[in-house]
């Protein structure tokens, strides 16, 4: 009974596919009737470009599976999900995935959770244990975690990068107060530590430079750098060299306060976790070791005063 379920649904999953892919179900965009118009002759190979990457691991059926995720984000755009935000969100990451990769990802992410926990289902049905309130509680949780599980990867991802730009900054920010003292412009200081330093931090001041050298005033590209982090010491240090560059303020000694108060936060942020790994031990050493201890102290006591009477 499972398996003649199962193979309807996959049969009727296909005969939809197939039906929402003939030409006469899907509406022609403004786009597609003039893209032929405003196509430039290319005289280039199709085997020589670049392959497109996949959203799933099925290779072939990407090309089956492509336009139907990408309705699917379409339609789930117009609800308003907060493409701004993801997008800011992508951007803190680090990661070049557009929007409509990150929610079709999410959309793959939950369909994932949801043929999980329909054999799951299926399995207990076939072992004869089948509950329909909780089957669907099941189908439908596993969904919404496989959905949402990947915007907790994204936060996981965004706060390890940010980690590792604080612990990147107060040496980089040193270098730059030594290359600026050495005589070098705040572009030539950065330019130095790009060269010399990886990390992530080295990657966002590469940005800047690239953004400076195709055009970009160096204010409004260290403008856009800050608004792609939200963490504060780099929003101070983003604003005080706007201020050295345009008021012509020294810059060295700016970096160097800069790095040491970013040295004393870790400090302190190091003695606060210390402090609360110290209140967490307590509660195995009272409800754990102690408890023993009294046990062991008084048992030989306990046992004495039976023997005696």
């Amino acid at each position: 009974m499972v398996a003649a379920v199962l193979c309807g649904l996959m049969l009727g999953a296909g005969l939809w596919i197939v039906l929402v892919r003939l030409p006469l179900m899907r509406g022609t965009t403004f786009a597609d009737r003039i893209a032929p118009q405003l196509r430039s002759h290319n005289l280039e190979s199709r085997l020589l470009r670049s392959p497109v990457h996949n959203l799933t691991p099925f290779g072939p059926l990407e090309q089956i599976l492509r336009p139907i995720i990408g309705d699917a984000v379409s339609h789930l755009s117009r609800y308003n999900l907060g493409a701004a935000l993801l997008a800011k969100r992508l951007s803190r990451a680090g990661s070049s995935t557009s929007t409509t990769d990150f929610r079709a990802e999410q959309l793959l992410w939950g369909a994932g959770g949801f043929l999980l926990s329909l054999i799951a289902v299926s399995l207990g049905a076939a072992s004869g244990r089948f509950n329909i309130p909780f089957a669907l509680v099941s189908v439908v949780g596993a969904t919404l975690c496989g959905f949402l599980l990947r915007d907790f990867l994204l936060s996981q991802q965004i706060k390890r990068r940010e980690s590792r730009m604080l612990s990147e900054f107060p040496s980089l920010a040193e270098l730059m107060a030594l290359a600026v003292a050495a005589g070098e412009s705040a572009m030539g200081a950065m330019d130095r530590v790009c060269r010399t330093s990886r990390g992530e931090l080295a990657a966002e001041f590469a940005t800047v430079l690239a953004d400076t050298r195709s055009g970009r005033p160096m204010t409004e590209a260290l403008g856009a750098f800050s608004g792609r982090t939200e963490l504060p010491p780099l929003v101070r240090f983003v604003d005080g060299l706007v201020v050295a560059v345009e008021r012509g303020t020294p810059l060295a000694d700016v970096l160097r306060a800069q790095a040491s108060d970013v040295r004393d936060a870790a400090k302190r942020e190091l003695m606060e976790s210390a402090g609360r790994k110290e209140i967490a031990m307590m509660v195995p050493l009272v409800f754990g070791v102690l408890p023993l201890t009294v046990v062991f102290a008084a048992f030989p006591a306990i046992a004495a005063l039976e023997m005696s009477f």
